[in-house]
């Protein structure tokens, strides 16, 4: 990824002197086995990790090599050998390339997991504290982008939290999937090299030992990690169009915090646009873009070919990195977020009453009319408000008047009646009891 759309800690994850520092532990710890097992001198097992283990790695020299091999793995060994010096013959005893790269990648993810559920720790306490912060403050909630029934923004928020708390339990089930280490040689049968080094190497580096590797571990783990990220990231989007749409000059009723000095447009100093949250939503494309390779992965030749080698070197930084920043951005959006009641009080009264049509609807069949008879009435009165809304921009039409004065609604329904039906609380009256599902506590 670009530096504009990355954070360091993620980056250095991907870093060549981190792959080839785990490559070399991978390898280290892989001699240990050996020398415990009486493969290889315990002596040079030492030397390889007080030499090794103390050098820096010249990058530019493997690249090097490697442009005469045309092996990367081979092009690390060699290097390692000029470091270590004769005792590096015992190094890579009984294994096979895929068995670095592929444990390698295990613990690069392993790694990025961890970095992006801290992330989604982070965005969860942002959440949590709006929404808290909200939990009253009704608001028009809206199905096709029309004006439905209340709701309050601090629902909008605990959707918002539950949704990421479950990706933060997907995201904890596909580290675990991926955590796998494979130290099985060539096709992945042991033949040269003992069960006993995998499950030390395993345990060394905090993996379970991937139960038949074919040389290869089975990339259906990587299908289901990578689809995991591709769901989190549509969860940042689905936010990010909602703040998005909040924010529009119809309807202004959150926006993105403007810094001061901060320009919205080169051409029109007025804007104040949702570039963030636009942002976003193109960061997430990029993360989901990475799913569909990572699924025609799973199909390899037989006990392994290498045609998802190029795949992963690519998704495997890139999704990380985007996903990691787009977390980081979304809290920092959560967090700062301009939030306007009376924005979203005056929007909710400007259809003249007509989200309690459901309430009238209802009254009417209970006071025994038929369901038809009381669609028919309650819709013939809110069109006359939703028809003068449409020529103004605001209902000049009131819907309770309207009601109070049809002769066929009051024969089921008197005035009190009528009027207890507007009341704004009976829409909120179980927000408690949802706050208390998702965060435990109202």
């Amino acid at each position: 990824m670009i530096p504009r759309y990355s954070r360091p800690e993620m980056v250095d994850i991907w870093s060549p002197k981190s792959k080839f520092r785990i490559w070399f532990e991978i390898e280290a710890h892989a001699c240990d086995a050996l020398a415990e097992l009486g493969v290889i001198p315990k002596e040079a097992a030492q030397t390889i990790w007080d030499k090794g283990g103390a050098a820096s790695f010249d990058i530019d020299r493997i690249d090097e090599i490697e442009r005469e091999t045309k092996h990367d793995v081979i092009a690390f060994l060699t290097h390692l050998a000029e470091i270590v010096g004769p005792d590096a013959r015992f190094v890579h005893q009984g294994m096979t390339s895929s068995d670095v790269l592929d444990t390698c990648f295990s613990v690069q993810l392993a790694k990025a997991s961890d970095l992006l559920l801290a992330d989604i720790e982070a965005l969860l306490a942002a959440i949590e504290r709006r929404a808290f912060e909200h939990k009253d403050t009704v608001c028009i909630g809206r199905s096709h982008g029309i004006h439905a029934e209340p709701v309050t923004f601090g629902l909008k928020m605990a959707e918002a939290y539950a949704e990421f708390d479950r990706c933060r339990t997907r995201l904890v089930n596909a580290r675990a999937e991926i955590a796998t280490c494979a130290i099985s040689g060539a096709v992945g049968t042991f033949a040269n090299i003992d069960p006993y080094v995998e499950e030390h190497v395993a345990n060394a580096l905090g993996l379970a030992a991937e139960p038949v590797s074919t040389q290869v571990i089975p990339r259906d783990r990587h299908a289901m990690f990578f689809a995991t990220l591709g769901v989190i990231a549509s969860s940042i989007e689905r936010v990010a169009t909602e703040i998005r749409h909040l924010q529009r000059t119809e309807v202004l009723e959150a926006e993105e915090y403007f810094s001061p000095g901060q320009k919205g447009s080169s051409a029109m100093p007025h804007k104040r646009n949702p570039v963030l949250t636009e942002n976003l939503t193109g960061l997430a494309r990029l993360v989901r873009m990475a799913v569909t390779p990572a699924m025609e992965n799973v199909a390899l030749w037989h006990e392994r070919d290498i045609s998802h080698s190029s795949v992963e070197r690519m998704i495997g930084p890139d999704t990380t990195i985007t996903l990691d920043f787009a977390l980081v951005r979304l809290t920092n959006v959560i967090d700062k977020l301009l939030v306007y009641p009376e924005r979203m009080a005056g929007n909710m009264n400007r259809l003249g009453g007509l989200v309690h049509s459901q309430r009238i609807l209802l009254a009417l069949t209970q006071a025994g009319s038929s369901r038809e008879d009381a669609y028919r009435l309650v819709q013939r009165n809110a069109m006359k408000v939703w028809n003068s809304y449409q020529v103004s921009g605001d209902s000049e039409v009131d819907f309770l008047t309207e009601l109070l004065g049809d002769e066929d609604v009051r024969k089921y329904l008197s005035e009190t009646e009528i009027r207890d039906r507007f009341d704004l609380g009976y829409h909120t009256k179980h927000v408690d009891t949802i706050f208390r599902r998702v965060f435990g506590r109202s």
